[in-house]
């Protein structure tokens, strides 16, 4: 487990919350309807919501209580995101008749601000409040001791059902050096009080792409390495495609289809040597940081005494969330495909139902949106093209260009597109791509649509203020509205029209 430094004040702050010195676990009550094993947001949501609604609850973590989104993930990174996007408006400004000269960043302080964010915010994941809200908080290792109970700090916790939540943690990769010159990963990143000179970002995935520009906005000289053959494989293309160009402009030096062979020390230089010619002498830079892929924790557990299955990809669940022990449930990203804070949320919302009151509660009924912070944002809901193509659904693709919106335009904003899937004949969304620099907060307009089953042409119908980037989305609609208008339809509307005369 990584360690939270420097312990400055703030660093102080935030532990003496989520992991308070001379924390006090309570004696265990007789029995509890749910034991829930880590402290992320998926187990925080369970216990919170279980405990709100009259439930005997005891919660276990054994590190730091919110998990990776508050210490290492979701908080801090946005925090360095926004930092970054501040300086290179500054750089940028004079595109608006601005200027601005003499752009300096203090990277120290920019550090500072993101370690004091933190502990304010933590003040919401606590021990001190969990247990004020009626949750037994236990700091410590969990293991399943029986087919009901639960030790942890040499307690035993009995319960009719428990959740698993402990997460998910930084893969290791075994590239041949790297373990013995050092590196970063989302668990370490945010201790550098420091800006590397020259950064190498091993994975060009969601993370390892907000990390890559966020540097280079800082002012790291930044080399993005990817073995597939391009940024965000799992993106739409041509959202892809977007990104690729900004990070070109602002200068991020990316490498897709080059294996990382090794890595070694060169005197204080870490040198990473690919599977291409570009750097024949190897990479030479001053941090390595991490940014592939998620192991599920289930070491220590003892899943295996009590029935619950597991693999590489974590706990094996049902539909239901229900383990291979009936007793036992999952949630958040030790079971779940997509490692997203929201999922990790609703899928604690479905345990509660399902655990404590028999319900049926199906995970595959959740509608999930993501996004990736990179600028612009790319945020995605639903099926993909080909993810219909393989579910035999025939689909009509409608595109709205951001540089034709007015206030995209307006904004400076021009890069980027709304991108709808629809199945043919009808105006059911089967999913939506937003690329935009907010497309995180406009992909929710696609996410309550599909939920609640209403078509892209509907959503024409609902008048969005002006100018707003969001028209793009309406605009979409229109498109969508403009097909209906078939030559047989306008021959019978020009007929009435003629006769109306």
């Amino acid at each position: 487990m990584a360690e939270v430094l420097p312990l400055d004040e703030h660093n102080k702050l935030l532990l003496s919350r989520v992991h308070p010195a001379g924390w006090v676990s309570p004696e265990p009550a007789q029995r509890y309807n749910l034991v829930v094993l880590g402290a992320g947001t998926a187990g925080l949501v369970t216990a919170i919501g279980a405990a709100g609604i009259g439930a005997k609850v005891a919660l276990v973590e054994r590190h730091l209580m919110g998990g990776d989104c508050l210490n290492v993930g979701c908080v801090p990174s946005k925090a360095l995101i926004r930092a970054s996007r501040a300086a290179h408006s500054v750089r940028t400004a004079g595109r608006f008749g601005v200027k601005a000269e003499g752009v300096a960043v203090d990277f120290a302080a920019v550090m500072e601000r993101l370690r004091r964010l933190r502990a304010e915010i933590s003040v919401n994941d606590s021990a001190a409040r969990y247990k004020e809200k009626g949750v037994d908080v236990f700091l410590g290792e969990a293991r399943f001791s029986g087919p009901d109970t639960v030790s942890v700090g040499g307690r035993t916790l009995r319960f009719a059902k428990a959740v698993i939540a402990t997460g998910a943690r930084a893969v290791e990769l075994p590239i041949p050096g790297l373990k013995e010159t050092g590196f970063l990963t989302n668990e370490t990143v945010f201790n550098l009080t420091e800006l590397p000179r020259r950064l190498a970002v091993i994975g060009a995935g969601p993370i390892g792409c907000e990390l890559a520009q966020a540097f280079r906005r800082l002012g790291s000289e930044v080399h993005l390495l990817e073995a597939m053959g391009q940024i965000l494989i799992r993106e739409d293309r041509d959202a892809a495609k977007v990104v690729e160009e900004s990070f070109r402009r602002e200068g991020v030096m990316f490498s897709c289809d080059h294996d990382v062979t090794r890595v070694e020390k060169r005197g204080t230089e870490k040198v990473v040597f690919t599977k291409c010619d570009c750097h024949p002498d190897g990479l030479a830079v001053d941090e390595i940081l991490i940014g592939v892929g998620r192991a599920p924790n289930v070491e220590g557990l003892n899943l295996e005494g009590v029935g619950v299955e597991y693999s590489k990809s974590g706990v094996k669940v049902d539909d239901f969330l229900r383990t291979t022990n009936q007793r036992v449930y999952a949630a958040g990203d030790i079971c779940l495909g997509p490692k997203f804070t929201h999922t990790a949320d609703f899928s604690a919302r479905i345990v509660i139902q399902n655990a404590l009151f028999h319900g049926c509660k199906r995970l595959s009924a959740l509608t999930v949106p993501w996004c990736t912070y990179t600028d612009p944002e790319i945020a995605h809901v639903g099926l993909y093209e080909k993810d219909a193509a393989a579910k035999g659904l025939k689909v009509r693709t409608f595109v709205q260009e951001m540089k034709d919106v007015d206030r995209a335009v307006l904004d400076g904003e021009t890069e980027g597109f709304v991108k709808v899937h629809v199945e043919e004949g009808s105006d059911r969304i089967l999913g939506a791509t937003v690329v935009a620099g907010h497309a995180g907060d406009l992909i929710s307009e696609f996410s309550v649509a599909m939920a609640a089953q209403m078509g892209l042409g509907s959503i024409a119908s609902v008048i969005h203020p002006y100018p707003t980037q969001a028209e793009g989305i309406r605009r979409a609609g229109d498109a969508y509205n403009r097909t209906r208008l078939t030559p047989f339809v306008k021959g019978l509307l020009s007929s009435w029209l003629r006769w109306s005369l």
